[in-house]
């Protein structure tokens, strides 16, 4: 027994012994990558999981066609613009004193005729003084800018060559489905070529729906990062149908949320720049409010979807064709319409006295109205002595978020003075004591007074709180 007892420890110490020379000399650390962040607490919630049946996932799925249609159409943008940046304090000092230094940016882009034209994002070619374009077989080009659209982030550029480019046709982004597979093209921390994919996560996302901007996104699990945008989101079959443009994150990289311009509205963005220099916006002309049971009971409305009309514009295609305040929009030509960016995301890729079919219920019986779409024109004015610019604010949504129903926007601020304050966006909803509605208001309330008059000016700050400002001539 004790021989037995004597060998086991032997055997144990050689084992000990074995385990610590291959630590030492044989194993490789392994490389541990750390993220500065809080984990949020988790909350614990039943969840009902059925496991996937293996035999219903699609195995035939293949990326290489796409890829290889593709991969040769999408570019590496570079932009190099000049700023000026004090050295030290005495250069601060002096009258803005600084020296210039040369910055450098980069993206993606995508070539959509054999021609060289190249639709890319306004943030990726923004204050660029030089573009320089480098295609899939490394030959680099100058490049021009054709036109932008900054509140679409979309940039139309072109390269000068004798050679027929590949290019990437645009897709029906109407028709691509939740679930649908997608490949993300681009060049992610200027690793050029690079091809990730995902699935249609979500359609019509709009990020911030109370700035004014409606906005209309694909969103895609597809893994985009920094330098991906204005890059290519295309379809199995190789169709161009959005634009890369942001993602959602708390480390600056890709978490799983990214967002891209849908390509029938990045299509028309083009289309309008080519023809008449500019973004021909088209509206409806109505205001909306949200479908909750406060207005589904104020309306008597049995429908949870839909964009429910609160105003209707004086002048406008919804007015010309009978729409009320209470109807409630369900489809606009065979497409449904779910909530206010579904309805924006359709519009915005139609043209000024286009004709769409717009479907209706009103007291719960449904009708189907033509609808003639009239030009988006944003009305501005100056006020000098207060140092801002107003405009009408775009929508009833807009004013709901402050809990009134008129005012007007602060569009911008014209003096250094104003500037410090961050008023863009905000509300006027008074002039001397008058209500104003809109730009016209304003223009007429102001240019009544006289020059040594002064104006009191009430305005919604961010929490919705009103205050009154003295503006003293």
């Amino acid at each position: 027994m004790k021989r037995f007892l004597s060998l086991l420890v032997v055997a144990i110490l050689a084992g000990v012994m074995t385990l610590g020379a291959y630590k030492i000399f044989l194993e490789t650390e392994p490389i541990v990558i750390t993220k500065n962040e809080t984990t949020p607490k988790t909350n614990v919630i039943p969840t009902a999981y059925n496991a996937t049946n293996l035999s219903t996932v699609p195995t035939n799925i293949d990326f290489t066609v796409a890829a290889e249609k593709t991969v040769n159409a999408v570019v590496h943008v570079k932009q190099y613009g000049i700023t000026k940046t004090p050295r030290n304090l005495m250069e601060y000092f002096r009258n803005g004193g600084a020296t210039e230094r040369r910055i450098q940016g980069a993206g993606s882009g995508v070539i959509i005729t054999e021609d060289g034209y190249i639709v890319t994002n306004n943030h990726v070619i923004d204050g660029a003084t030089d573009l320089e374009v480098t295609l899939n077989n490394n030959k680099s080009y100058k490049a021009e800018i054709i036109g932008t659209a900054p509140q679409s982030d979309i940039a139309l550029i072109k390269i000068n060559t004798d050679e027929k480019l590949s290019y990437i046709p645009f897709g029906n982004s109407n028709t691509a489905k939740i679930g649908e597979w997608v490949l993300a093209v681009g060049n992610p921390f200027n690793l050029t070529s690079t091809v990730t994919a995902g699935i249609i996560s979500a359609k019509s996302r709009d990020l911030n729906e109370y700035d004014g901007n409606f906005q209309s996104f694909i969103q895609t699990d597809a893994a985009i990062n920094p330098g991906n945008s204005g890059g290519a989101l295309v379809n199995t079959r190789g169709e161009l149908i959005g634009i890369n443009t942001a993602i959602t994150s708390q480390t600056g990289s890709y978490v799983g949320y990214a967002f891209a311009v849908p390509s029938n509205n990045a299509r028309k963005i083009v289309e309008d720049i080519l023809e008449f220099g500019d973004v021909q916006r088209a509206i409806i002309g109505i205001g909306s409010k949200p479908l909750n049971q406060e207005t589904k009971s104020q309306y008597n409305i049995s429908t949870s979807e839909g964009v429910l009309i609160a105003s209707v514009e004086e002048n406008s295609g919804a007015k010309k064709a009978g729409l009320k305040e209470g109807d409630v929009i369900k489809e606009i030509d065979g497409v449904k319409i779910r909530k206010f960016s579904d309805l924006t995301g359709y519009v915005n890729s139609k043209s000024p006295d286009d004709t769409i079919q717009v479907t209706i219920t009103r007291n719960n019986q449904e009708f189907n109205v033509p609808v003639t779409l009239s030009k988006y024109v944003i009305q501005r004015y100056e006020i000098e002595d207060v140092g801002v610019e107003v405009a009408n604010p775009p929508n009833g949504k807009y004013l709901e978020k402050f809990n009134i129903d008129h005012g007007v926007v602060i569009s911008k601020a014209l003096s250094s003075r104003m500037q410090r304050y961050n008023l863009e966006g905000l509300i006027i909803s008074e002039i001397d004591g008058q209500k104003v509605k809109n730009v016209l208001q304003v223009k007429q309330i102001i240019e009544s007074k006289y020059p040594e008059d002064d104006i009191t000016i009430s305005l919604i700050d961010r929490s919705g709180e009103k205050r009154e400002f003295v503006f003293q001539n």
